[in-house]
């Protein structure tokens, strides 16, 4: 088949990379976009809960770090952007856009005793946010919160109503997206494909329906991100994208859902929560278990302890529903747990992925700053602005906790982990102590093995204490050593 020329090759066709490709594509009626990759399979954005929150996702521990408050800045400006947004999206849409998407705005956040102290801790550091940010949070009787029933041993004592906290059925948004893409006559969609570099700063994306060539290229392709950047150029020095598998479930239930009901975020993962769904169904999630490379299948594990929590601590009557559907997919979480969004050394070449959670929600903001950048700058020298300068692909890893440190808040999400799943002790001599002890001398040794300049962040802590420790250990010197190699050479 003939190459085609372009001017924008978008690879990757999650929710990031449609809705940078439609930000291009609309801002520029003239520029020629391309973009690939498949809509189903395990990747993140079809498995999404699609709560928009500026708050909910707000630790105790990202308070307290640098980037952690500058993840929390980004998430309060993409809510800003969510309105508009949607109304661009489905306007171009037309007719074709789903007539009900689920939108909508509140969130409850509930604290209740199948926790730990990280629990306590987030829970009141939300509301220190939204004090800082000038955003609403209102204490509310549990009692009061419609749909929540949970058994009486697991009831929440005390809860946060965020009225401006938003939320949409993460499929029927992509439903919306996919037909004002297809609305766009200069964009081309294409199945996913290989992505080679050409001489004069050239990309070729050769897919099933034929060549296309660009010299501007953008890499969203989420947890596989990594694979595809190798194949391209093994010299690049960004920032590995492993994945961090999630399972979900939509079931019915009673009655429609008002709002999201959630947790503060918990060990190693997001909280507790469920999402109205557009057809009056409910979402439910999510388990978070990092690995490697994608899993394409959820496991019996993760759907046993989903079904458990929901039922025990959200609404037991739950247990009469009907499972409409299993959703899993891939998180992209990078090597030191933040997003790379920006250009990388190779002329034309920019990378948005290792969004982990923040995809969906931040979609706005990447895909308004990557395509100014885009069509103002020669994608070399370009700066993204505000928090997402400090998020350069190619960045030093980024630590905002020394390796002990580090441990330390490990061990807590590991203790939490087994407060949640209700493991009890020994009520005799010393146990309690002893096992909070032996998690902290876990992570100490795990983290003592990682190579200098490697601090894992809590979410990617079990790939360094479980069989994957030496494939995590070996993946970090490697990535330093091609970093170290890269800047040293002038490159």
């Amino acid at each position: 088949m003939a190459v085609q020329g372009a001017d924008v090759l978008v690879v990757g066709a999650g929710v990031v990379g449609r809705s940078i490709a439609f930000a291009l594509a609309s801002a520029e009626p003239t520029l020629r976009v391309v973009l690939a990759g498949g809509s189903g399979g395990a990747a993140a954005s079809q498995a999404a809960g699609a709560m928009l929150g500026a708050l909910g996702e707000v630790t105790h521990h990202g308070a307290r770090t640098r980037h952690g408050r500058l993840r929390t800045q980004l998430a309060v400006t993409a809510a800003t952007r969510w309105p508009a947004w949607r109304e661009q999206v489905r306007a171009r849409a037309g007719i074709d856009a789903p007539p009900k998407d689920g939108y909508g705005t509140g969130t409850f956040v509930i604290l209740n005793a199948v926790s730990s102290h990280l629990d306590d801790a987030s829970f009141t550091e939300i509301a220190r946010t939204a004090a800082a940010h000038g955003l609403e949070c209102l204490d509310t009787d549990p009692s009061d919160i419609p749909g929540y029933l949970p058994l009486d041993n697991d009831r929440a004592l005390r809860a946060w109503y965020l009225p401006q906290e938003g939320f949409i059925d993460a499929r029927a948004w992509l439903a919306a997206l996919d037909a004002a893409l297809t609305a766009l006559p200069n964009l081309i969609r294409t199945p996913a494909g290989t992505l080679t570099a050409l001489p004069a700063h050239c990309y070729l994306l050769d897919t099933p329906l034929g060549g296309f060539r660009a010299p501007q290229t953008v890499v969203a392709a989420g947890a596989w991100t990594t694979a595809l950047l190798d194949a391209l150029d093994p010299h690049l020095p960004v920032v590995p994208v492993l994945a961090a598998a999630g399972t979900a479930l939509t079931v019915t239930g009673h009655q429609p859902l008002p709002a999201v009901i959630r947790t503060p975020n918990r060990a190693y993962a997001c909280g507790l929560h469920t999402v109205p769904q557009a057809d009056g169904t409910r979402y439910i999630g999510a388990s978070a278990q990092p690995c490697p490379t994608p899993a394409p299948h959820p496991t019996a594990g993760a759907l046993r302890s989903l079904l458990d929590t929901a039922l025990s601590q959200l609404d037991h009557r739950l247990a009469t529903a009907t499972v409409v559907q299993t959703h899993h997919g891939n998180r992209p979480l990078a090597l030191d747990g933040h997003p790379l969004i920006g250009p990388t050394p190779r002329d034309g070449l920019w990378v948005a992925s290792g969004t982990h959670r923040d995809g969906l929600h931040t979609s706005p903001l990447i895909a308004a700053a990557l395509t100014n950048a885009l069509l103002t700058s020669d994608g070399i020298t370009a700066t993204l602005p505000g928090p997402l300068a400090a998020f350069h692909p190619c960045r030093p890893l980024i630590a905002d906790l020394t390796a002990k440190e580090a441990a330390a808040e490990a061990a807590a999400h590991h203790a939490a982990l087994a407060a949640e799943t209700r493991m009890r002790p020994p009520l005799t001599g010393t146990w309690p102590r002893m096992l909070t002890d032996a998690y902290l001398n876990l992570m100490d040794r795990a983290y003592a093995v990682m190579p200098d300049g490697y601090v894992p962040p809590p979410d990617l802590a079990p790939l360094a204490y479980e069989e994957t420790a030496p494939a995590l250990a070996h993946l970090a010197a490697t990535h330093l050593d091609r970093h170290t190699a890269h800047f040293a050479s002038g490159g």
